[in-house]
């Protein structure tokens, strides 16, 4: 028989994962918005989700708080709960905090979404995190590699959320910014400027959850947008300090 697995969450990124593991495990998911399996998972009711041996929680990062107290009273007693929120050091700290003792507890995050990874996945790159013991980072890693094809960084939550306040944080600013600009030119464009418009259809359909965990919930987001801005606006002054008077009347 087939180890259950159970998800939390049968959103985009949760019809994702369950693609992907489901040659696996059989999966039972919940998600009260969700009325299909879509041939991928079996939906049934948080209580019975929550009982597998593993755990995936694919839910908003300002939803899980309340899920985990929710999924607490029916956690196996050495259940693996894992997430996989764009931040790191905010979740791990709830899952320690809210979840009970003997629980196993990794923090992931898959470095791909429904728009990267709609061709497949293998080769793509994941976090995992140690949040409550290094001997469950390290399997979940092992399987990340061997079961998906995945390229897989085991770092800190610390230290995942300082480089993806870069990667992520301005990715997904500087992508709101043109998305505010459009209609933006399509005819006369440069190979650059297309690479840059596909960088930003990447993360067009997003929701609004995972901007807000970006730029709201990752501790060192603030300073590096901060940084963003002040550069920019040297990078303005520069611009209009080397502008001289004749080339203004030229043009």
């Amino acid at each position: 028989m087939r180890e259950t697995l159970g998800l939390i969450g049968f959103g985009a990124f949760g019809r994702l994962t369950a693609r992907h593991l489901s040659a696996g495990f059989d999966i039972l998911a919940h998600d009260p918005a969700a009325s299909d399996g879509q041939g991928l998972a079996t939906l049934t009711d948080l209580a019975t989700a929550a009982a597998c041996p593993t755990v995936v929680l694919a839910v908003p990062v300002e939803a899980l708080e309340a899920t985990l107290i929710a999924i607490g009273p029916h956690l196996r007693p050495d259940a693996l709960v894992i997430d996989v929120g764009s931040v790191k050091v905010k979740p791990a700290q709830a899952m320690n905090d809210l979840l009970p003792p003997g629980v196993r507890i990794v923090g992931t995050h898959p470095l791909f979404g429904p728009q990267s990874g709609k061709d497949g996945i293998a080769g793509l790159r994941i976090a995992v995190c140690e949040a409550r013991g290094a001997k469950d980072a390290r399997r979940v890693a092992a399987f990340c590699r061997r079961a998906l094809g995945l390229k897989v960084f085991q770092v800190s939550p610390e230290d995942h959320d300082r480089e993806a306040a870069t990667v992520q944080g301005l990715t997904h600013l500087i992508a709101r910014v043109l998305m505010a600009m459009e209609p933006l030119p399509t005819r006369m464009t440069t190979a650059s400027f297309d690479r840059l418009m596909q960088a930003v259809d990447m993360v067009r359909h997003d929701s609004p959850a995972v901007f807000r965990a970006i730029e709201r919930d990752n501790p060192f987001a603030a300073e590096v947008r901060e940084r963003f801005f002040a550069l920019a606006d040297e990078a303005r002054g520069g611009s209009e300090h080397h502008l001289r008077p004749s080339d203004q009347s030229q043009n």
